[in-house]
């Protein structure tokens, strides 16, 4: 039986027949299927902000393009233009209601940016929802595109954005590390190798090693943008350009270049590039590296304040709730604790990202829809923890000074300070009588009047083996 429409209810018609939509949805018929089809990880594309701009964006490209060409209407560009922007805006965005992990190669995604627009803009124009005869999501607003170019295209603009924030997070990230590795140049400490006593170093270089370590990172988040400013725009199904105007797909990219402010080029085979996501793989592989550094940066973080009373205790970590509901006084490292967390799962995606790259059959990938949800979910995430790690935790550590001395002191590590004067056999016997009597590097050697008192001071001093401070 076909559906009616009503006050509450609108009735539009695809390929499978008639089906009722709410009235006041942006959304239309092949969106309100999926909402049936797909109830999976009960996560909408709403959530994935950038992805909704990204394809308004594309869409506002393309529309523009098609204008170019002749081939679309100044009055429907003009509407399609208003509703684009809306989106970009940030406005319509709960209009995007499907899960995010869908089949159909990102059709049904597509289909719901298609509608919201194609309504929106029939608003804009001074028609009713639903009036596709002057906006439609087909003929208007998908024109010269298929969802094989026009949803990975959208992806690689998420992607860019969502890079700027996520650069931007942890540029902050670092230079909140590089400040408490300046707060703290002049406390000695001591290194550790294997979780092993080492050689003594400062807090500050410690600091500073992990901001050199996320600072990379970040550079190599930059330098993966480059693929990602490939797009196949114009390819539409698999890459031959079956149904776009002459010039349109160069003047695509033009628009698109200048709508996102990046400099967009247009892939050179575009049936290698419909069926590619290597852009993803690079991208993601960039991820999961940061997600390896950051996530060892945690795990020192622990170290060095775990305790108080029997374990390292040499850095102490902001109290921001209390630890335990059975232990009074217990206070946990949750921050580091939860960007652990954090990098275990983009670790995951990285997983999943090259499952799905791998999937891809003849002239299309369809499991770009887990790759975009994949790596959308990551960026997400590292920007909410390197600013919650840089806010919540690095900008209040403060140091238990005489802990980090004490060790220096105590340690046999600083024989290895003396195996260019007394040779590596002898500085070994030097460690293990120390080990065995419990007594200090220090006191064997003057017992055993091995050096004079003033070489001996000049090469224990911890200082002479931290290098030059101004390095720091």
């Amino acid at each position: 039986m076909p559906d009616f429409a009503t006050d509450s209810m609108r009735v539009e018609h695809d390929l499978l027949g008639e089906k009722s939509v709410d009235a006041d949805a942006y959304y239309g018929i092949q969106t309100a299927r999926a909402l049936e089809n797909f109830h999976i990880t009960g996560v909408p594309i709403s959530q994935h902000r950038e992805f909704i701009r990204g394809l308004a964006m594309v869409k506002l490209a393309a529309a523009r393009a098609n204008h170019d060409c002749g081939v679309l209407d100044a009055r429907v560009l003009s509407g399609i233009e208003k509703a684009c922007e809306d989106l970009v805006a940030g406005k319509h965005h709960e209009q995007f209601p499907i899960d995010v992990i869908q089949g159909g190669a990102g059709t049904s995604t597509n289909m719901n940016a298609n509608e919201v627009i194609a309504n929106l803009a029939l608003e804009h124009m001074g028609h009713r929802r639903g009036d596709y005869e002057h906006c439609d999501p087909h003929d208007h607003v998908n024109r010269s595109q298929s969802t094989n170019d026009a949803y990975p295209s959208a992806i690689h603009v998420a992607l860019l954005l969502g890079n700027d924030i996520l650069r931007e997070e942890l540029g902050a990230l670092v230079e909140s590390l590089r400040a408490k590795g300046n707060e703290f140049r002049d406390i000695i400490k001591l290194g550790r190798t294997q979780l092993q006593d080492a050689v003594p170093m400062t807090l500050g270089q410690e600091f500073r090693a992990w901001a050199k370590s996320l600072e990379d990172e970040n550079e190599a988040l930059a330098f993966v943008e480059a693929p990602l400013l490939e797009v196949n725009m114009g390819g539409t199904a698999i890459g031959t350009g079956l149904n776009t105007p002459r010039g349109y797909a160069k003047k695509c990219v033009e628009h698109l270049s200048r709508i996102v402010d990046r400099k967009f080029r247009l892939a050179e085979d575009l049936v290698e590039a419909t069926q590619d996501t290597q852009c993803f793989v690079l991208y993601s592989s960039v991820l999961k590296s940061l997600a390896i550094k950051l996530s060892k940066i945690c795990n020192d973080l622990r170290l060095l304040s775990s305790g108080p009373r029997a374990g390292l205790n040499e850095i102490n970590l902001p109290a921001v709730q209390p630890g335990s509901s059975i232990m009074p006084g217990k206070v946990n490292p949750v921050i580091p604790e939860v960007v652990n967390q954090v990098c275990f799962r983009a670790i995951g995606n990285d997983l999943a990202v090259t499952l799905a790259a791998e999937a891809g059959q003849l002239q299309l990938n369809v499991m770009e829809p887990v790759i975009a949800h994949s790596i959308l979910e990551s960026q997400t995430m590292f920007f909410n923890a390197a600013r919650t790690l840089r806010e919540n935790c690095i900008d209040g550590i403060t140091t238990n000074e005489e802990v980090c001395r004490s060790f220096v002191e105590r340690s046999i590590g600083i024989v290895t300070a003396l195996v260019p004067v007394l040779g590596y056999d002898r500085s070994t016997k030097l460690a293990a009588e120390a080990l065995r009597t419990g007594r200090g590097i220090v006191e064997l050697v003057r017992e055993q009047s091995l050096l004079d008192e003033a070489t001996l001071e000049q090469l224990l001093d911890p200082k002479t083996m931290l290098g030059d401070p101004t390095d720091l």
